[in-house]
Formats: structure tokens, sequence, C-alpha cells
């Protein structure tokens, strides 16, 4: 599949037959009925099973917006947003590993290039997972840093070949307090607890991981001051492509707010489908109505409809306008970052509402713990737990900026 390396990465066929983004969204349609068939077994397993993984390898999509010199597509992040939107209608879980998955290849990117063969080099198609509280403290090592302790949260950890574990770095180096950074980690290098029993993105099999004094050479070093700014070793090596050089919290939480959305979405045609044909059988109600004449279930559609048409809206156009900064050669302003925190949370409370809507109404029916609309209602529900995505959280952040105050939070 792949080539042979050159001075840079390994390059694949990818970088010359790069497949059109409407036929990856075709692809990703077809392969909807498998993912949600599979819907109830992932939450039962709380994973996401390798042959998904597999089929969602097979299209490209973990290449979407992977570096072209380790095979990659290098589209645009608003791309894999879009198209993660249309995964998410089948399986939010699934959307939500793979979405990650394929977002890492884009935060990887940001490291030394060293640390990057390092990953694809001895294999192209190594995904990577991620924890990214900075918990735990490193220590200083000849030539890097040691780092012990338990970080939760990775999700899809049992389908990724390598962890980026946050910790917080020591004084030194020009450093004059400590500072957190990402650690890339093998498989090897960690052992993974079993921690996730959730009643939303069960499927996301986001258990924690486990080190005990592993060594991290300094190149597999990436602080968040580079990678919120933008301004990482990986933009440099890429300055052919602006994309790459987007701060990571305008970008990484648009993939996870898409889960939410595209949730919405594929509640929003399910309940469609289903309720169309309804007819009511309670004696309270009158039997034998068409549910779809019901004026407050009329509005209930149109309410999901358009929450759920808004939010994908917001989101994409906020990520496109970060796009166009950087394509334009100028730099994303702090303004500009905390306005996309805002969209990406708010975003994902029109998600929540979405499904609210749809799922008061299901009946009975609805209670079934395989009911799509259900499960969409509890996922979007999870994704707005996120720290990133607590709208409480980040719309305060924007509040203050707005006010004139110190902005406190992630951007």
């Amino acid at each position: 599949m792949f080539l042979a390396k050159t001075e840079l990465g390994a390059v694949g066929v990818h970088a010359s037959s790069r497949p059109a983004v409407d036929e990856l969204r075709a692809r990703i349609t077809e392969l909807g009925g498998t993912f949600r068939s599979r819907a109830s077994q992932v939450e039962a397993d709380r994973r996401v099973p390798m042959e998904s993984i597999d089929l969602l390898r097979e299209i490209g999509y973990f290449d979407l917006v992977k570096p072209k010199a380790f095979g990659g597509f290098e589209y645009a992040f608003s791309t894999l947003v879009d198209l993660n939107i249309d995964l998410a209608k089948s399986c939010a879980s699934t959307a939500w590993v793979a979405g990650l998955l394929a977002a890492h290849q884009w935060l990887v990117a940001s490291f030394p290039e060293k640390a990057q063969h390092d990953v694809w080099g001895g294999n192209p198609n190594a995904l990577v997972c991620g924890s990214y509280a900075p918990v735990c403290q490193a220590e200083v090592a000849d030539g890097g840093y040691v780092i012990s302790g338990r970080w939760s949260f990775a999700s899809g950890c049992e389908c990724a070949q390598w962890s980026l574990c946050a910790a917080v770095l020591p004084i030194g180096e020009g450093r004059e307090k400590p500072a957190p950074a990402f650690l890339l980690v093998p498989e090897a290098d960690y052992v993974i607890e079993d921690t996730w029993h959730v009643v939303g993105l069960a499927g996301t099999g986001s258990k924690t991981l486990v080190l005990n004094n592993v060594f991290v050479p300094a190149h597999r070093v990436l602080f968040f001051s580079e990678t919120t700014s933008g301004q990482t070793p990986g933009a440099k090596v890429y300055d052919h492509h602006p994309g790459f050089s987007i701060p990571m919290l305008s970008a990484i939480p648009s993939c996870l707010a898409s889960v939410a959305v595209g949730a919405a979405q594929g509640a929003l045609e399910d309940y469609l489908e289903r309720t169309s044909r309804r007819v009511t059988r309670g004696a309270v109600a009158g039997g034998q109505n068409r549910m779809a004449e019901f004026p407050t279930i009329q509005v209930r559609v149109a309410e999901a409809a358009a929450s759920s048409d808004a939010a994908r809206k917001i989101l994409l156009g906020d990520l496109c306008e970060r796009e166009a900064t950087v394509n334009e050669g100028a730099t994303i302003s702090v303004e500009d970052r905390i306005t996309s925190r805002r969209g990406q949370a708010f975003a994902v409370s029109l998600a929540i509402r979405a499904t609210e809507a749809l799922n008061a109404s299901t009946g009975g029916q609805g209670l079934d713990l395989s009911h799509p609309v259900q499960r969409a209602w509890r996922d979007a529900n999870a994704v707005g737990r996120h720290i990133s995505m607590n709208w409480d959280t980040v719309g305060t952040m924007y509040g203050q900026m707005a006010l004139g105050l110190e902005p406190k939070g992630q951007y």
C-alpha cells in the first residue's frame, strides 16, 4: 500500500490518488448500515471493534488530515469534521473514536519530524489515542523525561498503537515555570485498565492507561504552548500546508463536537422514518391516530431540524474561517480562538436540544436501550459533559473576553 520512504517520510499511493470528498462521503454512507447494525453491540462491548476500524481504514478515513509525506491526503481539517458528522449519524461511539484517531494524525504532524518517523516509520497505518489532562508530573532524565501515573479517558485506546499522554514538565531548558506538554508513548509502554462503564458514548472504550517509569525521549514532546498557538515544529516542516498551523483547540474539539451534531441529525432521520408511519395505540390519547398529524410532533421535528442544521453551520463556519485566516498567511488571534471554542460548545448544546425534543416524544418504545433516538440523546448529552464542550464553562470564558475580563479556560 505504501511506497518507499523519502527524506521526509513514507510516500503512499494516496498522495497521487486522493479520493474526492463526495466519494468519501458516499463510502461513509454505504458503511452507515453496517455501523448502525453494530451500534447496540458496540455499547455492550464498550468499545469499537477492529472490524469497524479496518473498514474505515480501507476507505482512507485515517488519512484525511495526515501529511502526504506519510501517505495521507492532507485535506483541510474541516473536511474531517464534515465527514465525521455523517459518520456519527449511524453510531456516535464509532464516530467519536474514528474522529479522534483521524484527528490525532493531524496532531502527531505537529511534533518534531523525528517523532513522526517513530510513529509512522515502522507502521504507516499506526493510530494514536490520547489523554489530554496533564495530571502527572514528568521527571527529567538523560535525553528526555520519565513519566508514571494513570491517564484516564483514552478513547479508542484498544484500537491504537501509540498514545498522547499529557504531563507537566519541570522548570528547565529556558522554562521559568512548569509547562504542560504531550508526550508520545508506544503501546508497549502502558497497560490499559478497564474503567469505562457509562450511560453515554458507552462504546468509545475511553479507558485508563497506566504507565510506570516510562522513558520518553525529548523529541517526542510537544508543549501545549506550541500546539494551542499553532506554532509547532511540525507546522514548520509542512509550511506548504497552512492547515497544520491552526491552533489545536480550534480544531480537535470541533471533531468532538461533530459527534453530537451527527448523532442529532441521525436521530432526526430515524424519528422521521418511524413517526411518519406510526399510529397511536393508547386509550387516553385515542387509538389509531397518526402521530405525524399531531401539531406537537410537528413542532418537535421543526425544532430538532433547525437546531441540528444550525449546529452544523456554526461548527463548520467557524472552522472554515480559521482555515481561511491561515491560508491567507495571517495568525489566528486569541479572540478568534475563543470564538471557535464558543461555536464548538454551542453547537453541542444545540445538538442536545435537538435530541431532547425528539426523545421526549418517543413514548414507551423510546425507553428501549436499543432505540436509536434514545441512544443519540444519551450520546449527545455525554458529549456535552466533556470539559471542552461544556457550555457553562466555555460560555463564561467567551463572556469574560467580551466583557473585557481575562478569559479563564482552554483556548
